[in-house]
């Protein structure tokens, strides 16, 4: 697939300007990029699925599925009690769910995903860190 020099020029900065902004986050401020890749994943997922596009659908789920697990679900803390044992037993939930969105092309999995992530992300937006 043709890229142009422009867009091939517009991707690097983009992902220099992320390797940035990571580099620079608090552990805080990493969590809450995690959420907003995780819903920008989700939604490439929806779209992709709207549109019939296959492989953008199982890439962008694909993509949602590693920062679910690799992301927010291995940084909960071991020793959190109830609250790790709640979002670890929602994380499973939501990764179950997003496998069936996959073989369905179902988007009204995906906005259950969403909608079951949202109060999450915005309660850790919320928190100030000390």
């Amino acid at each position: 697939m043709y890229t142009s020099p422009t867009q091939r020029s517009v991707n690097a900065y983009t992902r220099q300007a992320m390797a940035t902004r990571v580099a620079a986050a608090t552990p805080h401020e990493l969590i809450g990029m995690l959420f907003e890749g995780l819903q920008q994943s989700l939604l490439s997922a929806k779209g992709a699925i709207e549109r019939g596009d296959i492989p953008a659908k199982g890439a962008a789920i694909g993509k949602a599925v590693r920062i679910l697990d690799e992301g927010l679900r291995a940084a909960l803390d071991p020793q959190g009690g109830e609250l790790t044992e709640n979002l670890r037993g929602l994380y499973d939930y939501c990764l179950r769910r997003l496998t069936e969105a996959n073989l369905r092309n179902d988007a009204a999995i995906i906005d259950e995903v969403r909608g079951l992530l949202e109060p999450i992300a915005d309660a850790w937006n919320q928190i100030r860190p000390q």
